[in-house]
This record gives C-alpha cells, structure tokens and sequence, in this order.
C-alpha cells in the first residue's frame, strides 16, 4: 500500500513538472514572437517600452497583449499607438490569438501572407493605416471569423474570393482602398452577414443580383466606385436592410420600385448617378426613411405625392435632376423635416403656404426653379433655420417681416428673384448671419442702418436693386466683412471714410450710383482689398496716390467719374493690380510709364483729354517740362517770408522819402508844373505807397504757401502774393 501511494505521488510530481515545462516553452515561444513582432516596428512614441525579457514582467502583461486563462496570447490590441515599419512573420506563432487589431497607425508595407496561419481569428482590424498590396487570402477557411475591417489603406487587387467561405462573417469593411474588379458571386453565401462596406475602391461591373440573397444585411454601402446598370430588383428582398449607400457612381435606369418593400430602411443615398425616370411612388411606404437622397440624377417627372407619407423623413434631396410639375403642398405636414433640398430643378407653382411651421427646417435650397409667389412667413416658426436659398426663381412680394427674428440664419440667398419692399429692420442684428444676397430685385428705400451692428456678417451684396440712400457712416466698419457690393442703385452721398483698422475687406463695389466727393484716403489701409470698383459715379478730386501701395488690390475701376489731376506716377507698379480702368474721367497728364500702365489697353485710358505719353500719343514739351510740385523746407520759407516784408518796407521808406523831396520840388517849380499840365495829363510813373494799403500780416501769410512758389535761390524762395482787391 505505501509503495503503491509513493507511484502516484511520483506520477503527479512528474505531470506537474512536465506542464510546468510545456508552460515554460510554451511562454517562451510567444514571448519571443512578441519580441520579434516589437524589433520589426517603429516606436516613436514607446508605447512598448514594456515589452521586456525580465522575469518580474511576464508578457501576458504587457501593454497590448490580453492572454487567455492559460496563458496564451489571445487579443494583440496596437491600435493608435502612431506604429509603422512592417507586421512580423512572427506573429504566426501565437497560434491563439483571436483578435488582432492595428488600426490607426502609420503602416505603409504588405499584411503578412502569415496571417492565414491564424486559423482561431475571429476579429481583425487593420483599418486607418497604408498597408498596400493584396489583402492576404485564406482567411475565409477560419470557422469562427466574425469581422473583418481593412477600410482606409492602400490595398489592392481583387476582393478576396475564398472569404465567401466564412460562414459566420458578420461585417466586411473594405472601403477607401483601391480594389479593383467585381464582387465575387461567393459573397451570396455569407447569410450571417450584417454590415458590407465596398466604398470608395475602383470595383467594376454591375451589382451582383446574388447581393439580394443576403437576408441578414442591415447596412450596404458601395458606393464611389464605377459600378454601372440597374440596381438589382432582388434588392427588394433585403428585408433587413437598414442603410443603403449607393452614391458616386455610374449606376442607371430606374429606381426600382421594389425598394419600396423594405420597411426597415431609415438612409437611401443614391446621389451623383446616372439614374433616370420618375421616383417610383412606391417609395412613400417606407415609412421608416429617414434621410433620401436622390440628388445629382437624371431623374424626371413630378415629385410624388406619397413622399408626404414619409412622416420620419428629415432630409429630402433631389437636387440637380429633371422633376418638374409643382411641390406637394403636404410635405409642410411633415414634422421632422430639417433639410429640404430641390435645387436647379424645373419645378414651378409656390412652395407649401406650412413649410416650416411644423418642422424644425434648418436648411431650405430651392434655388434656379420657376417658382413664384411670396415667400412663406413661417419659414423660421421653429427658430432652426440656418440656410435660405431661393435666388433664380420667380417670387414676389416682400421680403418676409419674419426673417428679422431668426436669430439661426447664417445665409440668407434670395437674389434674382422679383421681391419688392425694403429691407426689413432688425436684419443686421441677427447674430450667426454670415451672408446676406439680395441681388436683382426691386428692393427699395434705405440701407438699414442696423447693418452696421452686426458682428458676424462677411458678405453682403445688395446690388441691382432700387436703394436709394446714402450709406450708413459706419456700414464698412463691420468687423468680419469681406465682400461689400452696393453696384447699380441710387445711392448717393459720400463714401464713409471708416477704412481704418479694416483688414478682412476683400471686395468692394460700389459701381453705378451717385455717391459724390473725394475718394478716401484711409481705403488704402484695407490690406486684404482685392477688388474696388467705383465706376460710374461722381467722384472729383485726384486719384489718392496711396491706392498704389496695397499689397493685394488686383482690379481697380475708376472709370466714369470726374476725377482731376495726373495718374500717381507709381500707380503702374502696383504689386498685385492686373485689371486697371480708368477711362472717361478729367486726368491730364503724362501716363507713367510702369508696369501694367506699359500694357494697359487704351481704351482704359479714353476719355481723358489731358491724358498723353506712354501708350497713348506722345506729350507736348511744355507738358513734359510743366514744373512739379517740389517739397520746399520750412526755413526757406521763413526766409523768403522775411526777405519779401524786408523789401516791402524798403520800398515804403523809398516812397516816403521821394513824396517829401517832391512836395519841396514842387514848391520851388511852378515852371516846370505848368509845361507838365500843357504837355502830360498825368505822372509818368505812378508809385503806389504800401504802408497806405489795407492788409495785414496773417494776409501775406495766407500767401505763403508752396503753389505760391516762384523760384528758389541761395538766399530763400520767391512767393507771389496775391492780395484781394479789398485791401487797396
């Protein structure tokens, strides 16, 4: 009996010993895979810094790697650790591992061959890096495989044939990668299938009728690729089809009706194809959709009725296609609707009398129509509103009062269209308007002057209209505005001199109006100007020579107005002016001759008599050698202004002393009086005393000043003085 006790004691001592030593080699293998896998990446951020040999730090515990209750490698998780250089062949060996995940790092080399070695993998996820080349085939043999996601990367080739193979494959994402050719038939057999995702590749060829055997897919997206024909009829049998992704492509024909049958759909993106005939109404029975989009099409005939039947329904666009006919009145009814696209379509009547009332609408584009009538108030009731596209229609009346309380408009585009009224007040106020366009219409009365407490606008283009106002002072002082256009109005008065500490102006037009006066100076301080056209209007004064240091400003237009004097000299080599017109203005002059005034078409110059030189016939020499102004320093002056009472007080002692020499002279001289009266009438020269004139220092003064200038020696400068007739 006891030496029976001590055979067993001794069996279990030798099977204990015996695991520990499986254990230990077993340890050992996957420890130095791990190791290889490590010196086969780059670490910039040493994020494996704990991948080690010590014995206090066992692998199982290293950051990223999870083992099973045996010990085994069983999860490899490197996702986002900002990894690259290559996957180890190595990585075959920890022959337990059922997840693999490298997402989100900086790969760039081929997924190792190895990885079909893999066979007890049921989850991979390689996606966001720049693996390249093939994506390793016989995975599809792996019994318990269950997702598969490489999207975003390099790869290429052919869609792996054999992963039809994998029973239980529950997700295939392959999108944004360069795949080639066309869905392998084999896909029919992957019933468990939930998620496939081919976007974004180069794959060819029609859509496999076969897809429509998938009887557990939730979510398709193929779309950005080159696939061409019909959309499958045996789609309809996707009775669990949640979300179908069929946009960017070359897919045609009708949408078939068939779509209509799965009832679980919520998204349908088929934009930016080439499909074509009427939206079928079955369409309306898919009472679920939340978002279509059909946009980008070549699709016809009138928006069905049923489309109002879409009570989920919060995006509908179908922009950019053929529909014609009116818009159902009932899609006002629809209470969750946020985005109503119709744009560049042939759709004519009004738009529904309750759009907006019922619906949070944040977006409203239905842009270059024929539609007519007012524009409904309550666009905005739900305060939601962020995007009021309308221009190229035909509607009338004013522009809704209610507007001026939407305090979510960012956009506001309704130009070309036949709105009359004025511009409602309150407008400038709203706090998120970018981008206001009221363009072509027959808008009148004032510029609201609440437009200049705006804090947000950019763009404002209230052109081609009927304003007839002057400009609010300190309309250019909105602090985020680039783009000012005013052009064809009436508005008058001067242009608000409020430039200063204006960096973000880009683009102003003020063309085709009567504003008056001088061109401010302070304009050339808008650094950012691109554009300024002032054509058209009544401005006098010279040309401010300061235009010619802007750094950006490219298309300068003067023309049509009265402006004097002679083009600054350095205006030509402007740095960045291509377009410059000034025709039809009261220049005179020689035309400097740089940079674009060397190449400028004449009939940017016509109009201006005075105008010679340069392009232009050539200058008389008195125009040439006409004097120019010349900087004269202020000492000179001082001299000149002393020098000249100097002589005007010798001339005065002068005068004093001969009237008293005559008046003795002519005490003693009767004679010679009397053959003066019987041969002259009068003295021969007649001497004017200045100190009997009437004029005082500050008259002379007045007179001092550079026109006035007549030469200049070493002595000081010579002024005319020109006294009133007043004075003598």
């Amino acid at each position: 009996m006891r030496t029976h006790h001590h055979h067993l004691f001794f069996f279990l001592y030798c099977s204990i010993g015996l695991c520990s030593v499986f254990a230990d080699v077993r340890n050992s293998a996957e420890l130095s895979a791990l190791l290889a896998v490590k010196s086969s990446l780059v670490d910039p951020m040493d994020n494996l810094k704990d991948w080690g040999t010590t014995k206090d730090a066992p692998h199982c515990s290293w950051n990223g790697v999870v083992c099973d209750s045996e010990g085994y490698v069983e999860k490899l998780d490197l996702s986002n650790m900002n990894l690259s250089g290559h996957v180890s062949d190595r990585i075959q060996d920890l022959s337990r591992l059922s997840t693999l995940n490298l997402c989100c790092n900086g790969f760039e080399s081929e997924l190792p061959r190895s990885l079909a070695n893999l066979t007890l993998l049921k989850v991979i996820d390689v996606s966001q890096n720049n693996f390249v080349g093939s994506f390793p085939a016989g995975l599809g043999g792996f019994p318990g495989l269950r997702s598969i996601n490489a999207s975003s990367n390099n790869f290429q080739g052919h869609l792996p044939e054999d992963l039809g193979r994998a029973a239980l494959l529950e997700s295939l994402d392959f999108r944004g990668s360069f795949f080639e050719g066309s869905i392998p038939t084999s896909f029919r057999n992957l019933q468990k299938l939930k998620f496939l995702g081919l976007s974004g590749n180069n794959l060819t060829g029609k859509l496999p009728v076969e897809l429509g055997e998938l009887s557990s897919l939730e979510t398709m997206i193929l779309g950005y690729n080159q696939f061409e024909g019909p959309i499958p009829a045996e789609f309809g049998n996707l009775t669990n089809l949640q979300y179908l992704d069929l946009a960017v492509g070359t897919l045609s024909g009708p949408i078939p009706g068939e779509l209509g049958k799965l009832r679980k759909l919520t998204t349908v993106y088929l934009y930016q194809n080439n499909f074509g005939g009427r939206i079928p109404a079955e369409i309306g029975n898919i009472t679920s959709l939340v978002y279509l989009d059909l946009s980008d099409n070549q699709i016809s005939g009138q928006i069905p009725d049923e489309v109002a039947e879409l009570k989920n329904l919060k995006l509908l666009n179908v922009m950019c296609n053929q529909l014609s006919g009116p818009i159902p009145g009932r899609l006002g009814e629809l209470r969750k609707l946020e985005v109503l696209e119709l744009w560049k379509n042939s759709l004519n009547a009004s738009l529904p009398l309750d759009l907006g009332k019922n619906s949070p609408l944040q977006w409203l584009d239905v842009s270059s129509n024929f539609l007519t009538g007012e524009i409904p108030p309550g666009l905005c009731e739900s305060g939601n509103l962020t995007k009021l596209i309308l221009f190229n229609n035909s509607f009338s009346g004013p522009i809704p009062a209610s507007l001026a309380n939407c305090s979510s408009l960012v956009r506001v585009r309704i130009q070309s269209n036949r709105l009359s009224g004025s511009i409602p007040l309150g407008i400038g106020t709203l706090p998120k308007l970018q981008r206001l366009e009221l363009a072509d219409n027959n808008i009148s009365g004032e510029v609201p002057q609440d437009f200049t407490l705006s804090t947000s606008l950019s763009f404002i283009d209230i052109s081609r209209n009927h304003l007839d106002s002057s400009l609010p002072s300190t309309i250019l002082s909105i602090p985020s505005l680039q783009t000012f256009i005013a052009s064809s109005n009436n508005l008058q008065g001067n242009i608000p001199d409020q430039f200063q500490d204006r960096p973000s102006l880009s683009v102003l037009d003020l063309s085709y109006n009567f504003f008056s006066g001088k061109i401010p100076q302070s304009i050339s301080s808008c650094e950012k100007l691109v554009t300024l056209n002032l054509r058209s209007n009544r401005f006098t004064g010279e040309i401010p020579g300061a235009l010619a240091t802007m750094p950006t400003l490219s298309v300068l237009d003067l023309s049509n107005n009265s402006l004097v004097g002679r083009i600054p000299g350095n205006l030509g080599s402007s740095p960045a002016l291509e377009t410059l017109n000034l025709s039809y203005n009261k220049l005179e002059g020689p035309v400097p001759n740089d940079g674009i005034l060397t190449t400028i078409n004449p009939d940017n110059l016509i109009g201006n008599a005075g105008l010679c030189g340069a392009i232009l016939p050539p200058c008389s020499q008195s125009i040439i050698e006409a004097p120019k102004p010349r900087k004269v320093h202020i000492k000179r002056i001082v001299v000149g202004f002393v020098v000249g009472i100097s002589v005007i007080l010798a001339v005065g002692i002068i005068v004093f002393t001969g009237r008293q020499m005559y008046r003795k002279w002519y005490l003693c001289s009767n004679s010679f009086t009397d053959w003066f009266k019987k041969n002259n009438t009068e003295w021969p020269w007649r001497l004017v005393a200045f100190q009997r004139l009437n004029f005082t220092t500050s008259d002379i003064l007045s007179c001092i000043k550079e026109s006035n200038i007549i030469g200049i020696g070493a002595l000081g400068s010579s002024t005319r003085l020109k006294l009133k007739s007043r004075m003598l």
